[in-house]
């Protein structure tokens, strides 16, 4: 068990907030639930019902307090670090290329390989831990679901879509006789969409290059598998993490047009060809079930608990090295061989 109270802090909970995001977060809290002495969401720019509010409770509790904070919200993250300055605190680093370093000390806890690399690049001093999101349970019950008992021949969630395949790929599919339905707006039952669709079109590349982050984790394509569809992804960023070209999914915007309506058309008329081997989704799906997600987190727990005993008991934090020194520093030694 954590040795620490735990944490998480959230910018709020209502509807303003609700995001894939969040429903990590709030997952995460309740995965935790049983490995620490206690788990609290907190809010810090809205107050609510139920949360306890950032700002009340650093004027209440002295530093460094008691509790373990996690903190996860993009560019939230510099101004939260400075408040939380001397408290034990963990980055739940979803999505990358915010631009911000880390303080020298602070963990991190990657939701994928990508952002992992990423970090073991920026901040290679850091406690880094790999704790992958998990798959809700209400997804993975339709793995073996035959496609006539799906009403929709592809979905498509218009956001984080690209113009490719809304404005290109739509219409052609349609002109072939393909039933396309794009969704758009918060959905309620995920589960229940995804069980009714043959195939899932997701191209997030365009959108996050246009934002300037990653694809932190990218549950949606795992949601889609684990509920039976067949997935044409994107591979960008942490998407790679999961999903193997033509082995587990099948690229979007493969070459050609052409090529695409091929590969959809045959998808929606025969989803057992396309499908990932059953053995392969079994494993790819338990590697992200929740029990297998909650013995990361403890690991991760144990780890960071360990480093925050250190350094409170007066252990400096290791410091990575400025990659502007590193570079001066190469090209010193390279006048130093040549004079």
């Amino acid at each position: 068990m954590s040795s620490r109270p735990l944490r998480f802090l959230v910018p709020g909970t209502s509807a303003r907030f609700r995001c894939g995001g969040l429903l990590v977060e709030l997952q995460s809290a309740r995965l935790c639930a049983e490995l620490a002495p206690s788990v609290e969401v907190v809010t810090y720019r809205q107050r609510e019902p139920g949360h306890l509010f950032l700002a009340d409770l650093l004027q209440q509790e002295a530093t460094p307090g008691e509790a373990l904070w996690i903190v996860s919200w993009g560019f939230d993250v510099p101004a939260l670090l400075r408040q939380l300055r001397g408290r034990p605190v963990a980055y739940h680093a979803h999505s990358s290329g915010y631009g911000f370093q880390l303080p020298p000390g602070v963990p991190v806890l990657a939701v994928s390989r990508n952002t992992l690399g990423y970090w073991g690049d920026r901040a290679p001093r850091a406690p880094l831990q790999l704790v992958p999101n998990a798959l809700d349970p209400a997804f993975g019950n339709n793995t073996t679901a035959a496609s006539k008992t799906r009403t929709m021949d592809v979905l498509v969630q218009a956001r984080k879509t690209s113009s490719y395949v809304l404005d290109c790929l739509v219409p052609a599919l349609r002109k072939r006789g393909v039933a396309v339905e794009v969704q758009s707006g918060w959905v309620e039952d995920l589960a229940a969409l995804f069980s009714s669709a043959k195939v899932l079109l997701y191209d997030s590349a365009d959108y996050w290059r246009s934002v300037g982050v990653t694809e932190g984790f990218g549950l949606p394509p795992l949601e889609a598998l684990a509920s039976g569809c067949v997935l044409f992804s994107s591979f960008n960023h942490a998407l790679a993490d999961s999903l193997d070209p033509g082995v587990s999914a099948w690229q979007i915007g493969c070459g050609s047009l052409a090529n695409d309506l091929e590969q959809i058309t045959a998808a929606v008329a025969n989803p057992d060809a396309f499908r990932p081997k059953p053995e392969l989704l079994a494993a790819l799906l338990a590697a992200h079930s929740e029990s297998n997600v909650q013995q990361r987190w403890q690991q991760a727990l144990n780890a960071v608990n360990q480093h925050w005993d250190q350094l409170l008991a007066g252990a400096p934090a290791l410091q990575s090295v400025p990659s502007w020194r590193l570079r001066w520093g190469r090209r010193l030694s390279r006048l130093k061989r040549l004079f």
